[in-house]
């Protein structure tokens, strides 16, 4: 009887054994798919916008409440900007590669002009950074615009001097002053957390461009100090450093009180959260929780399966740009996806890091999820490109053509038809 039973136990765990690898095995085969790309990036992008939108309403209700009297105030904003972005993602996803090669120099020169109206009268200072311009009740971030016309910039000039890149004068000549000229813009502003993704992006298409590692030692070397030179002067980012090494003297200043109640909210969630909803720490005790802190609310209310689903959608993107990186034969397109997959996987290590207290407090909002206009709108642009980039290669084109439209398969399976 028992001999019995071991042999049916081993044959039911042996035909688990083979159906989970099956399983697995399809999954791989479908990551594989050279449509895989198109529908990560779709699947990804609408999943953290719609996640993105409920924890805006979720971590704005209050204070929204204590200033405009509705608690919808700040969610509507951010739920217009949604809608506006994915009409502009969209139409780029529309628009041709050989189009956006065409639109790089001209989108630059317009985000330089952009950024130069924050020194002009339109431009308005927000928390001790002059990034913003504003007319009327239009407010918009201009270096949010300078991130998308980098890419851009960057990826059609290093791939037309793709024969001589191992001459440093073509490397230097005339990008590196093009590059110098935004951060430079954005740093006048005193945004340093937006330099440092904007040189994050540089980086990226540099590298896959295939520049020699001894100018990226050069390269790292300045932006190093550039850094250190701006926390040591700044009181407010040398608080904030302090509170990241732990020698905060008065736990009331900004960096520390921020930080404090960050870890606050993540420890109150624990493991599965208290709720949707229910964060305490919303109520006026967390800075900026719609916006830099999200992500500690998502702790707080959500716990760890929260957390680890937002990581997890940025992972799976992550996932498509690489695939596009390594699968395109285009290199415009190879340079214009790394530089964006820098621009959001980093962001986001920033944020989350800066949260979590493994970065000092940098101040840069969480992509896609973040309450802010600017930054959704611009965001969506991107992930628009690559979108275009993604349904443009040859065999995804091919699959995707080959598959029926939605309006065909519903109407095969209407009663009466054939």
């Amino acid at each position: 009887m028992s001999a019995t039973s071991g042999t049916g136990s081993s044959a039911g765990n042996l035909r688990q054994s083979v159906t989970e690898r099956l399983a697995l095995g399809g999954l791989l085969k479908r990551l594989e798919s050279p449509v895989a790309p198109y529908y990560l990036l779709l699947g990804s992008t609408a999943m953290l916008v719609l996640f993105g939108l409920v924890m805006v309403l979720s971590a704005s209700s209050v204070t929204s409440y204590q200033s405009s009297g509705s608690s919808y105030t700040v969610f509507k904003s951010q739920a217009m900007y949604a809608v506006l972005g994915l009409v502009v993602a969209v139409a780029a996803s529309r628009v041709p590669v050989r189009i956006w090669k065409l639109l790089a120099l001209p989108a630059f020169i317009g985000a330089v002009l952009l950024e130069m109206l924050v020194f002009s009268p339109l431009g308005r200072t927000v928390q001790g950074n002059r990034n913003w311009i504003g007319m009327g009740g239009f407010t918009m971030q201009p270096s949010e615009a300078g991130k998308v016309a980098l890419v851009l910039v960057a990826a059609m000039v290093l791939t037309r001097k793709r024969k001589v890149l191992g001459e440093w004068r073509h490397v230097l000549i005339p990008l590196v002053p093009m590059i110098g000229l935004l951060l430079g813009l954005v740093l006048l502003g005193h945004d340093l957390g937006t330099t440092m993704v904007l040189a994050s992006i540089a980086g990226a298409v540099l590298f896959v461009a295939g520049v020699r590692m001894r100018f990226f030692a050069a390269f790292g070397a300045v932006a190093a100090a550039v850094a250190l030179a701006f926390v040591a002067t700044n009181s407010n980012r040398t608080s904030r450093l302090d509170s990241w090494l732990g020698t905060c003297i008065d736990a009331q200043t900004e960096g520390c009180y921020q930080k404090v109640h960050g870890l606050y909210a993540m420890a109150d969630g624990g493991w599965w959260g208290v709720g949707l909803g229910a964060s305490r720490e919303k109520w006026s005790w967390l800075p900026e929780a719609h916006n830099d802190f999200i992500f500690a609310i998502i702790g707080e209310e959500l716990g760890l399966p929260g957390t680890l689903a937002v990581v997890a959608l940025y992972v799976a993107l992550g996932y498509a740009c690489y695939r596009l990186i390594v699968g395109s034969k285009d290199f415009f397109v190879r340079l214009a996806t790394a530089g964006i997959m820098a621009w959001i996987l980093v962001q986001a290590m920033i944020n989350i890091g800066s949260v979590t207290g493994l970065l000092p407090i940098i101040g840069v909002p969480l992509p896609l999820v973040s309450s802010g206009g600017s930054a959704l709108v611009t965001t969506l642009l991107a992930l628009g490109v690559l979108i275009s980039f993604a349904r443009n290669e040859p065999e995804c084109k091919k699959a995707l053509a080959a598959r029926p439209s939605a309006i065909k398969r519903t109407l095969a399976v209407l009663p009466g038809r054939r």
